[in-house]
């Protein structure tokens, strides 16, 4: 008897492609839907990026891999004014949007340490993580959280930390806007041999302290990412970075190298002008709060839930009886399309997650469709 052949790797439906029936039920108002479910942004970026993108003349050769000298000046500077932490162009380097960094390290991690084979993140978060865990063909182990909404470190089994590849922690949160101990993590992970990776790019949005990241506890074992796709606008562009152990760095600049990771030339001198001004990010600052505020208003009086202010980011985060059927609800008396929680993990199915993305005027017909003014 022949054992059957192995069932290879399918991959499940994209989550958003899941709402499909609610656009088509927020479409039938007049003005069309109102999408608060993707984290695209909307408003302009700098003249002074486009600008960067037309004129560059860097479309003609193949672009340095781990980013051109200039721009990965440029994103030290931005380190050390953020964060006022200084930290050296060779511990730094250009990847082509966070996205594809966050799915392909753990396969990368991996071949140079073949006896881990787990990858930690949070229950509540990015599909992303558990996803590149799984196309690194890698055990994916959520962490849940305390009573705080910190990672609880001290819930992962010492069977786990022994198989233990990396850990993700993502801070301000996505979905949550939760801001998490980012030095309690990078000890855990020192204490463990455990390298922890941290997702930031959304430490621009931070509602009532100082942007953080993970680099302020020391960059031994620890990588910090980064992303100019929602602090400059520029989700289209495909700029972010990486940066911080030196040793950690400089193997995955080398194994990207081989793999032709290589942001645009013209993308990267559109980096270097965003990420040399800080004042449009004080200006989009100013525009996601506004929207939190309105937002988080609107719903709590439409549906006698508590919509809370996040921490950090720009998504609400509130718990709900169904979160589907809030979510139909909204598409049919709104024309709004949100998140159900379940996105973003088991844990996150009772609750649901709203993007003030769309401009003003667009968040102001959802208000007036609901009779919410």
């Amino acid at each position: 008897m022949t054992n059957p052949s192995p069932v290879g790797f399918v991959p499940p439906p994209y989550p958003y492609d899941r709402l499909d029936a609610l656009v088509a039920l927020a479409n039938l108002h007049d003005g069309g839907v109102v999408d608060l479910s993707i984290g695209t942004p909307c408003d302009p970026p700098l003249d002074s990026v486009i600008d960067a993108l037309s004129s560059s003349g860097a479309e003609r050769g193949y672009p340095p891999s781990i980013g051109s000298e200039a721009l990965r000046r440029s994103i030290a500077r931005w380190l050390a004014r953020r964060f006022s932490v200084e930290i050296s162009t060779s511990c730094l380097a250009a990847c082509i949007g966070s996205k594809e960094f966050v799915a392909t390290t753990p396969q990368y991690l991996h071949l140079r340490t073949p006896d881990r084979d787990t990858v930690l993140y949070p229950a509540i978060s990015y599909p992303t993580y558990e996803m590149g865990a799984k196309l690194a063909g890698l055990r994916s182990v959520a962490v849940p959280t305390d009573s705080r909404g910190n990672l609880d470190l001290g819930a992962i089994s010492s069977s786990d930390r022994s198989r233990a590849l990396m850990l993700w922690v993502n801070s301000p949160s996505n979905p949550t806007g939760q801001l998490d101990d980012l030095g309690a993590a990078a000890a855990w992970g020192r204490q463990n041999g455990v390298p922890v990776f941290s997702d930031e790019c959304y430490a621009e949005f931070t509602w009532d302290s100082a942007p953080q990241s993970i680099l302020q506890h020391g960059l031994d074992g620890v990588v910090a990412v980064h992303s100019l796709s929602k602090r400059s606008n520029l989700a289209g562009v495909r700029v972010a970075f990486y940066s911080g152990d030196a040793d950690l760095v400089d193997y995955l600049k080398e194994v990207r190298k081989h793999a032709g990771f290589m942001v645009p030339g013209p993308a990267q001198a559109a980096g270097i002008a965003a990420l040399d001004d800080d004042e449009h990010v004080r200006v989009q600052r100013s525009r996601y709060q506004a929207r939190l505020k309105m937002m988080s208003q609107v719903l709590t009086r439409w549906s006698g839930c508590d919509v809370p202010m996040p921490a950090g980011g720009f998504y609400l985060w509130f718990a709900v009886n169904d979160a589907w059927d809030f979510a139909e609800r909204l598409a049919r008396q709104g024309g709004a399309l949100v998140s159900p929680g379940d996105f973003y993990g088991a844990e996150g199915a009772s609750f649901v997650r709203v993007a003030v993305v769309q401009p003003d005027s667009r968040l102001d017909l959802v208000a007036r469709r609901l009779g919410v003014q």
